[in-house]
């Protein structure tokens, strides 16, 4: 097999479309604090470097999440919906800080950039901000009994005094669903049901404000996820809290959600009210998930919409909307020129080249 032979214009070309690839654009208008919402999310990304080579030099970078803009409003809930690999996890852990030094984007928690923070500050905000994983028992210690698992973190920031400190984690596991006698057991000697109200009961000890739920059903029955939501709904009108809640399961979102996000390859392509997303899905992504929801009624026919091609692989999304190599309605200009946010109505946001006034 004979091996091409580039021009030196064409090995120019290649350079320079390699150094585009690479070059990170943090371009964006800074926010201004806004008092009504607890969390504004501004152009968040976050990248991971691809490394190759002898000198294990970057070559490329996964882009999981790639400029996602969102506002959340004290003591309510966002769903953030998508394909498995779509970036959801990776924004919920990049928003608290977890995984690492964002790559670009604001995160304003109360006002404050998180990622300005020192370690001093970090440490103390860290009660206000919590998780609740998805697989409850991996996120468990095997060696810790219940009591500790929910108290270590209380005894850590010293949210109560320590005579108040065996009532106080009574008084949380009670809140949870958890007997007085499950103290002194072990994560194993649980039902996955109870699994995750440990984890829930972990994430509360601390008084948070905002707690992003990683699908803390999915890996749970139907008639435990149903406990488990009302559980999760029944706290939030009793302490306020605000909920970013990521799942899969579209029914659950609807049920829970005050906002819903749809995630596709790092971005958010449309954003909105709950009852305007499913009742007016505008980008084809949405109308495309949407159309898998299950409906409870056998004379209905299902009008699904199918997808063709496969899902581009983050580390190189194509260019334009990312959208365009598996949508119906894809145009030439789809195919070159990447669309940007906008209101199509109040409070409804798309990301597509249909809805430009």
């Amino acid at each position: 097999m004979s091996k091409q032979i580039l021009t030196a214009e064409e090995k120019e070309q290649q350079r320079l479309e390699r150094k585009e690839r690479l070059t990170i654009d943090d371009n964006y208008e800074p926010l201004v604090p806004d008092p009504q919402y607890i969390l504004q999310v501004n152009q968040l990304k976050k990248y991971f470097p691809i490394k190759g080579g002898f000198i294990s030099r970057t070559v490329g970078y996964v882009k999981a999440v790639d400029g996602v803009t969102f506002n959340l409003k004290r003591g309510s809930t966002m769903g953030l919906v998508g394909e498995s690999g779509c970036g959801k996890t990776t924004a919920g852990r990049t928003i608290l800080r977890l995984s690492g030094e964002k790559t670009g984007g604001q995160v304003l928690f109360n006002g404050r950039e998180v990622y300005d923070l020192d370690r001093k500050e970090m440490h103390d905000l860290r009660p206000k901000m919590q998780i609740i994983f998805q697989d409850p028992f991996s996120s468990l210690s095997p060696r810790l009994p219940v009591s500790d698992i929910i108290g270590e973190a209380v005894r850590e920031h010293n949210i109560v005094p320590k005579e108040e400190y065996e009532d106080y984690i009574d008084q949380v596991m009670d809140n949870c669903g958890l007997q007085p006698f499950h103290k002194d057991r072990y994560p194993h000697e649980f039902s996955g049901g109870q699994r995750q109200r440990i984890c829930i009961a972990r994430a509360l000890a601390l008084n948070p404000d905002f707690i992003v739920c990683d699908e803390p059903v999915s890996a749970l029955d139907v008639s435990i996820q149903a406990q488990i939501i009302n559980l999760l709904k029944d706290l939030q009108e009793k302490y306020h809290l605000t909920y970013l809640f990521i799942s899969h399961d579209l029914s659950v979102v609807e049920h829970i959600s005050d906002k819903v996000g749809v995630m596709y390859l790092g971005s958010l392509v449309e954003y909105g009210d709950t009852d305007d997303i499913f009742a007016n899905p505008l980008h084809p992504y949405t109308k495309a998930l949407f159309s898998a929801i299950p409906i409870p009624d056998p004379t209905v026919k299902m009008n699904r919409v199918i997808l063709k091609g496969t899902i581009p692989s983050p580390a190189n999304p194509p260019k334009g909307c990312k959208f365009h190599t598996r949508c119906a309605y894809c145009t030439e200009r789809c195919k070159k020129e990447a669309p940007v946010q906008r209101e199509v109505e109040p409070g409804h946001y798309v990301v597509c080249h249909l809805y430009d006034k």
